[in-house]
């Protein structure tokens, strides 16, 4: 297991989980988020190939439509 930061909250995630693994963990879906780890943007289609390390720090900002 590692340690990351997520919105500001430690998490346990197992080594080896991608980004596109904690997305599912979470029940977020990948479509409607912005992810930033470690003050970076990732693109969507690096969720998956994005390995997650120890000491992470990610941001997660799910859009919510509305009317």
């Amino acid at each position: 297991m590692i340690k990351i930061s997520v919105n500001g909250e430690l998490r346990q995630v197992s080594a080896g989980s991608t980004l596109a693994d904690l997305l599912l963990e979470l029940g977020i879906g990948e479509r409607r988020v912005a992810v930033e780890c470690n003050r970076e943007i990732v693109k969507k289609e690096q969720y998956g190939q994005t390995a997650l390390g120890e000491g992470d720090v990610l941001e997660i900002i799910e859009f919510v439509g509305g009317g």
